[in-house]
């Protein structure tokens, strides 16, 4: 008698297995979802930052009666604000003034700083936790606590009327830069310098050739917060300088608003103009040094 095959089971259904199966089919679901979401924000607050460098930018190149007609688009565009601007103010003079104030105020405060954070992370002293500690209470100061007393000692030197204030200051760092230097300094292994200790190489050689190339984004990020800070700094300029041929680029556009703006002879598309010419710099400043800019971002709070 021949046997006949017994049908095969049928598959057991798992309790649930079905809810499972819908809930992974809503989670790339979700995820689509909230990094739309994330996406959209991130757009909106990208306009909302680049609006007014837009609208700048195309004030710029408006006649005098379209300027404030907030079309991004000039309804009869001209280049006639760009020649004008030139023959109406020492622009080139004012744009190399503060080029040298800002290379001289963002390299000496980079390298003091430095100096100085390096020291407080790797040489250990009686004291040090203490000192480092009323260093950083100094940033609990007020710019305006200071200023007088600043102004006194420049004006005794006999220096007030010239650009070394707005620069020579930074020779004795910056209780932030220290800080954020620190922080780096501190996640370096201590391997490396024992060893070029042991080569001979002296305290100088070793931040040189050893911290400073091993924290450089660190480095490039302090100087372009402090050349950002001195480009557009206007409260120094305002109390140091006297004469228009020392005038900063902050000093000249306030020159310029008082002429032009609404105390003078409300010619807005001169004082629009200057602002975009001397916006560009900074612009290609941070386009070259975005990567160290980033990356010094992103490793701050990693570093001990």
């Amino acid at each position: 008698m021949t046997a006949v095959p017994a049908a095969p089971p049928e598959a057991a259904v798992v309790p649930g297995a079905a809810e499972g199966e819908g809930r992974l089919r809503t989670q790339p679901a979700r995820r689509r979802w909230a990094r739309a979401a994330v996406v959209t924000a991130l757009a909106a607050l990208t306009v909302v930052f680049i609006y007014p460098l837009v609208w700048l930018l195309s004030a710029s190149f408006k006649p005098r009666g379209e300027v404030f007609d907030n079309r991004l688009i000039p309804a009869t565009p001209t280049l006639e604000n760009y020649v004008t601007v030139w023959q109406e103010a020492p622009l080139a003079l004012w744009l190399v003034n503060t080029l040298v104030v800002t290379a001289l105020a963002a390299g000496t405060v980079t390298l003091s700083s430095a100096l100085v954070a390096w020291g407080f992370a790797y040489f250990r002293f009686r004291g040090r936790g203490a000192l480092f500690t009323l260093v950083l209470a100094t940033m609990m100061l007020p710019g305006a606590v200071t200023l007088i007393p600043t102004f006194l000692i420049w004006n005794a030197l006999g220096l007030v009327g010239t650009n070394v204030p707005l620069w020579a200051g930074n020779l004795f760092g910056s209780a932030f830069y220290i800080f954020l230097l620190r922080q780096f300094f501190l996640g370096l292994p201590r391997e490396p310098f024992e060893a070029a200790k042991l080569d001979g190489a002296n305290n100088w050689a070793m931040f040189w050739r050893i911290a400073v190339p091993l924290c450089r984004p660190a480095i490039v990020l302090t100087f372009l917060f402090e050349a950002q800070a001195s480009w557009t700094d206007l409260m120094r300029p305002l109390v140091y300088l006297q004469d228009s041929s020392t005038y900063t680029i902050p000093r000249g556009l306030k020159a310029l608003i008082d002429q032009f703006g609404p105390g003078g002879e409300s010619q807005w598309e001169i004082v629009v103009t200057a602002s975009v010419i001397t916006t560009v710099p900074m612009i290609v400043l941070f386009f070259l040094g975005q990567r160290h800019f980033v990356q010094g971002i992103s490793t701050t709070g990693s570093k001990g």
